[in-house]
């Protein structure tokens, strides 16, 4: 094992192979570690009477739910119109518009503003 020390003496030539070493030795311990994962993994699968194909399969078809499609809403229905312009309306939901304001300010009832009532 190299110390800290160590490595602060050495080149970046040296230090650029080093590197190098240990990005091959890496790979290699990753490989072997996945050899013996899968051999581990079929040895599981087959002791329950499964092969570790069949497996994997079924995990991917659970992973690969299709997803419910949201249905778009429908616009609400205007339940309020302006007086004084029937093309101003409001559903009741959200901010009251500016008209509806002006309107109650105004003494208007709001029943009296309903489409149903005209």
């Amino acid at each position: 094992m190299i110390a800290k020390d160590e490595l602060k003496t050495m080149s970046r030539k040296e230090l650029e192979k080093l590197l190098n070493d240990v990005s091959k030795a890496l790979a290699s311990a990753k490989a072997r570690d996945q050899r013996e994962a899968r051999k581990a993994a079929k040895k599981a699968a087959a002791e329950f009477g499964f092969s570790l194909g069949e497996i994997s399969e079924t995990t991917d078809a659970v992973q690969k739910k299709p997803k419910a499609k949201k249905t778009p809403r429908k616009p609400s229905k205007a339940i309020f119109a302006n007086p004084e312009d029937k093309t101003q309306t409001w559903t009741g939901k959200g901010r009251k518009p500016n008209w509806y304001l002006a309107q109650i300010e105004a003494g208007t009832d709001p029943d009296a503003m309903r489409i149903e009532n005209q």
